[in-house]
């Protein structure tokens, strides 16, 4: 089977054909400088989403909110706008659109006034028949705002018979199908909640007394927060300054099937997620690597940033020297000027350039962490011939992806997944590697210390890898798409 010209996909060279993060959450509850830790904490989970970034704070009185397209320290490293968000309280957000536009009404926290007072929730994953409760929810006469997935919670929150805010919240969540951990914040309350499996992360750390919760580990230790212990799957816990912390298990239990791909690619390499050391996992990723589909080479190089960890780990275990063979561009940002074709041919080359004295005339290992299109492939593989390399042999540190995702990270569709219409073979054909070969996925669940994947009761999802989707897809059983608000346009 060919594949598609290179020319007729993604050219844009600040798109670098990768997994789109999904989403960071933070919150703060009982300190004086909420507000400024909950922006460096969402600094520090940067690398979840890239698009906005937003924090609604609570002076004791009223809440404060600041949302913003953007990185987080384009807005929020100023004291006029930490001056505007006052109080001891603070939840924020940092985001890649997975439903919902890339304009300003989608950004979180969301907010909302009812009747027992203020509410505001920062939600990362993705609700999987949230369409589907929208349009019940509309014919009810509610009025959407937004058409982020997380204003189905507010509404459905908003709308119950039940009596107090936790006990609405509780019977809104237990109408969701999908992925979420969600930080939410009332006038006398932080709710830190994961879905019954999950999928997504969420931490609780302690700054002298206040809690702390996170969607990683390392955004506490950017403010010098002890990590306390993971939010376990399908645990709501209730922060208040009366009670200190609650703990409630509002939903039937599940066995848990947390996302192996924060293990490859998604959460920050010094985070630690579920108890183990990502950064380590990555290495112990590379080293299976190594040992299913060793190659005799000169050198291992990865490809920057996400395939370090995993290159490291294959080199060590074959034996082969690593070295920088590509150095990356740190400065190239979305907001670069708009390129002609010409330079926009250039591609790759504005993020990543050939160490060419360390390729010329070596047998090289290329180390990735996916290929999801292949277009990045292709140009950096081509590159490294150019610099001079004599053979380029290309390694994937996880299954191929094959399968979009539906909870929470922006996946293309699977007809645009190169590993879902060819043969390893074939991907190795199109993107001109001596040769290509992937991890396997019982080589992936051995890296996260399992001995295989359980076939009839998979220990984590893994959906992209294998299709097995561990939770209903309502919406997309039903066709349900997402709709641009009726009169409604707004610049981003």
């Amino acid at each position: 089977m060919s594949g598609p010209d290179p020319m007729e996909l993604s050219t844009n060279p600040f798109d670098d054909d990768k997994l789109h993060e999904e989403c960071g959450v933070f919150g703060v509850f009982g300190n004086p400088d909420a507000t400024a830790l909950t922006a460096l904490g969402l600094h520090a989970l940067q690398h979840r989403g890239q698009e906005a970034a937003g924090v609604v704070s609570f002076d004791g009185q009223q809440f404060h909110t600041e949302r913003h397209i953007g990185l987080v320290g384009d807005h929020f490293t100023k004291a006029s706008v930490i001056e505007r968000l006052p109080g001891d309280k603070a939840i924020g957000h940092t985001r890649y659109s997975t439903t919902g536009a890339p304009v300003l009404r989608n950004v979180q926290p969301l907010f909302a006034e009812f009747a027992a007072g203020g509410f505001a929730v920062a939600h990362n994953g993705n609700i999987t028949n949230a369409l589907t409760l929208q349009r019940m929810l509309q014919k009810r006469g509610s009025i959407f705002q937004s058409t982020s997935d997380t204003e189905t919670l507010i509404h459905l929150t908003a709308t119950s018979d039940k009596g107090h805010l936790v006990e609405r919240f509780v019977d809104a969540l237990r109408q969701l199908e999908g992925a979420y951990a969600i930080v939410a914040l009332s006038e006398k309350k932080m709710i830190g909640c994961r879905d019954p499996l999950g999928v997504r992360p969420l931490v609780l750390g302690d700054l002298d007394g206040a809690y702390v919760l996170s969607s990683e580990t390392c955004a506490l230790d950017i403010i010098g927060a002890r990590f306390v212990r993971d939010i376990e799957p399908g645990e709501m816990v209730i922060i208040t300054e009366e009670g200190g912390l609650e703990s409630i298990r509002p939903f039937i239990e599940q066995k848990p099937r947390f996302c192996i791909f924060e293990y490859v690619y998604f959460s920050r390499p010094d985070s630690i997620v579920e108890g183990t050391n990502v950064y380590s996992v990555r290495k112990s990723i590379g080293a299976e690597l190594a040992r299913e589909s060793g190659m005799p080479a000169d050198l291992v190089i990865p490809v920057p940033d996400s395939g370090t960890p995993a290159a490291i780990g294959y080199a060590q275990e074959a034996g082969i020297p690593f070295e920088l063979g590509i150095i990356r561009n740190h400065y190239v940002g979305r907001t670069f000027i708009e390129p002609s074709d010409h330079i926009r041919h250039l591609g790759v080359k504005l993020k990543h350039n050939a160490n060419r004295k360390m390729l010329e005339g070596k047998r090289v290992v290329l180390v990735d962490d996916s290929i999801v299109r292949g277009t990045t492939s292709l140009k950096i593989v081509q590159m490294v011939r150019e610099a001079g390399a004599g053979e380029v042999h290309m390694r994937i540190a996880s299954p191929p992806t094959m399968n979009s995702c539906f909870y929470g990270v922006d996946t293309p569709e699977k007809s645009k997944l190169l590993a879902s219409r060819m043969s390893i073979e074939e991907m190795a054909d199109y993107i001109k590697v001596d040769s290509l070969a992937f991890l396997t996925i019982d080589g992936l669940y051995r890296a996260v210390g399992e001995t295989k994947r359980n076939a009839e009761q998979p220990q984590f999802c893994d959906a992209c890898f294998t299709g097995d989707y561990p939770t209903r897809l309502t919406d997309r059983s039903n066709n349900t798409t997402v709709r641009q608000l009726s009169l409604l346009a707004e610049a981003g």
